[in-house]
């Protein structure tokens, strides 16, 4: 089969492997800028984790995931079977080097250097998605009603002092709440927690899947090419991308950019890049008439444990359990949520028939995604943008768009290279 004809206007063609809202704000960002691009995913756009996540948009969210004395909460989790992270007996040897990555980048001058470069991505990113939503026509899914972080206790809060000192010195509002003041936010929380933490500075998408699926139908009207099939490899030649390769097509390009979530580095095995992403699969269950009214992403800070009201229902969303792309969804991981979700908000009404949705968060060990060019002359990476995508989503495609046509950018792309995990 011989590879797609090139356009003949005299523009690079760019081809983007994954529709997920990494991918579709960056092929969107490119198009606006007059580029030739072909979004490529197996399925319809954002049926993966952009489907699937909390909603919450956490322009503040500059504390990694590795902080010091992860190891010991880690491993007090594994011995809970509730706990918000379950690593099973079983795939904890396949997980133990990237827990190691992990372990490592909790020192606490990794941590500054992580959360400064994270401050990069974040800042003025719901003002970027307010923009696009503007454009594409549907301005009213995202909602800046900040989001209520609650605790038990003191000694919970404790836990969390670095996180929230991380977030104050770069820049975010915090308002920290007693009993009465949870209350007059959200009436219907329960009385185990007597400690608020208020951002009112961030935010939600009320149905993020309508959310990407507007840009992708944006892009599409617009002149971009979304088609369904999936990658198998990356065709090079010498040291430059030539085409990509599909099941149903081979397609010719300038530029191909890696924009696969967790499925990303299956791409690049046999290009010679190992990257440690791994899958933390997150759950969600939504009740579609929950019986309350809660007016933005109130967060049980003890339990990891997004509560979000959507176009939907309210959505329960957590937990970060490993194993891999392969293994079977577990219930009992969903289960927790709807026991959390009546913890919070002991009047919810809560259906004997509800459901629930796991996917796929793709997580580097620092909880940085990869960003930037490769060793490859036209390959380009944007992924493993963790429990964050949603949020980082607007701002990294702009920037991707600006590092392939060579613009000049605000941000120091070094902190997002590859090489910090694979150099050759």
């Amino acid at each position: 089969m011989h590879p797609m004809e090139m356009s003949g206007n005299g523009r690079d063609a760019i081809v983007l492997i994954g529709a997920g809202i990494v991918g579709v704000c960056a092929a969107w960002h490119l198009l606006r800028r007059g580029e030739n691009v072909t979004l490529i995913d197996r399925d319809e756009p954002g049926l993966g984790c952009s489907f699937g996540n909390a909603g919450a948009l956490s322009c503040g969210s500059v504390a990694p995931l590795a902080m010091p004395g992860v190891m010991r909460d880690a491993l007090t989790m594994l011995l809970d079977p509730s706990a918000p992270l379950r690593i099973p007996l079983r795939y904890l040897p396949k997980a133990a080097p990237w827990l190691r990555q992990f372990v490592r980048a909790s020192h606490p001058d990794d941590v500054r250097r992580i959360s400064q470069a994270l401050s990069g991505l974040l800042a003025n990113s719901i003002e970027k998605h307010v923009e696009i939503l503007g454009d594409v026509g549907v301005p009213g899914v995202v909602h800046r009603t900040g989001q209520l972080y609650l605790y038990p206790d003191e000694k919970w809060l404790r836990k969390d002092a670095m996180s929230w000192q991380l977030r104050k010195d770069h820049g975010l509002r915090i308002e920290r709440l007693g009993r009465e003041g949870i209350l007059a936010l959200e009436p219907d929380v329960g009385p185990d927690y007597a400690i608020g933490m208020f951002t009112p500075d961030q935010g939600m998408s009320v149905n993020p899947h309508r959310q990407v699926t507007a840009i992708a139908s944006d892009f599409a009207r617009r002149g971009g090419e979304i088609v369904r099939d999936r990658v198998t490899t990356i065709e090079v030649e010498g040291h430059r991308v030539k085409a990509v390769c599909g099941e149903n097509a081979v397609y010719a390009c300038d530029h191909a950019v890696i924009c696969a979530g967790a499925w990303s580095t299956q791409l690049l095995t046999d290009l010679g890049y190992a990257l440690p992403l791994e899958s933390q699969r997150g759950y969600h269950v939504t009740i579609p008439s929950p019986g309350i009214t809660v007016k933005r992403p109130v967060v049980a800070a003890d339990r990891k444990v997004f509560l979000t009201p959507m176009e939907g229902g309210l959505r329960a969303a957590g937990t970060v359990e490993f194993g891999g792309l392969m293994r079977d969804p577990n219930r009992r991981r969903a289960h927790y949520l709807v026991r959390d979700m009546s913890r919070v908000f002991p009047r919810v009404q809560i259906p004997a028939d509800w459901s629930f949705w796991m996917g796929h968060r793709p997580c580097f060990p620092d909880s940085l995604p990869v960003m930037g060019p490769s060793r490859h002359r036209g390959l380009w990476f944007n992924f493993g943008h963790g429990h964050l995508g949603l949020t980082m989503s607007a701002v990294s495609g702009d920037i991707l768009a600006r590092a392939i046509r060579g613009e000049p950018s605000n941000i120091d792309l070094a902190p997002f290279s590859f090489e910090r995990f694979d150099r050759h």
